[in-house]
């Protein structure tokens, strides 16, 4: 029993450290030559947790090799894009000039329905509205509306909004963010400062951040109440 709770945990380690060194994709996001990695790696490290039988260096050597192939073919896929037509394919466009391509689907062996259903889930609900759509590479559909259906923006009225920058957190749950405070160029003394106006310290704070405009947004944990012995 110890022995296979060792192993998992040896495992699951080396998948982890595998997984990311792969990047940060989503799983609906993979390439088709990611998700066969990782259902391989998955495959391979059920067995040596299952089967004490089995070395683990069985099942440890294979998924260091799938990782080195994936390293290679991402090297590949940046530097040609003929290979990268091969090992990821290319867009197909699903929808042209508002016009459904039934070629197209039939190609993708998509149905009407599903396209509808992907399209709602760009918040589109008419078809009637939908100038362009793509299917990725990685599965997912890109939605481009017909211009007096898109959502207005700042630049159609002639207007320059404000630099708003990205907000950063300076302390969650209690812990001040030291990295995030010299980005922004304060310190802990400045910090301090901050937090005295909300009549409270660092440790009793959930969440403090502050935007590229300089405001700072500060909330206290919730105080846990003591039960009333009766």
């Amino acid at each position: 029993m110890l022995v296979n709770f060792v192993r998992a945990i040896i495992i699951y380690i080396i998948v982890l450290v595998v997984m990311r060194l792969m990047g940060k994709r989503e799983i609906g996001q993979l390439q088709p030559f990611e998700l066969v990695i990782s259902i391989m790696i998955a495959d391979l490290a059920s067995i040596p947790m299952t089967d004490t039988g089995v070395p683990i260096f069985n099942g440890i050597v294979p998924i260091l090799g799938l990782l080195a192939m994936h390293l290679l073919i991402t090297v590949l896929n940046i530097k040609s894009v003929s290979i990268r037509k091969i090992t990821c394919g290319k867009p197909t466009i699903l929808v042209y000039r508002g016009k459904i391509d039934e070629e197209a689907l039939k190609k993708e062996r998509f149905t009407v329905s599903e396209l509808q259903e992907r399209l709602r889930g760009k918040d589109v609900f008419n078809l009637g509205d939908v100038e362009y759509a793509i299917l990725e590479t990685n599965g997912e559909v890109s939605v481009i509306q017909k211009p007096n259906k898109r959502n207005t923006i700042p630049e159609d009225f002639n207007i320059e909004p404000d630099y708003e920058g990205l907000p950063y957190d300076l302390i969650v749950d209690g812990k001040i963010m030291y990295e995030n405070l010299s980005k922004i160029g304060k310190d802990e003394k400045w910090l301090q400062k901050q937090i005295v106006k909300f009549k409270t310290t660092p440790e009793n704070v959930l969440i403090a951040t502050m935007d590229g405009k300089g405001n700072f947004f500060c909330q206290n944990k919730t105080e846990k109440r003591k039960k009333r012995k009766w």
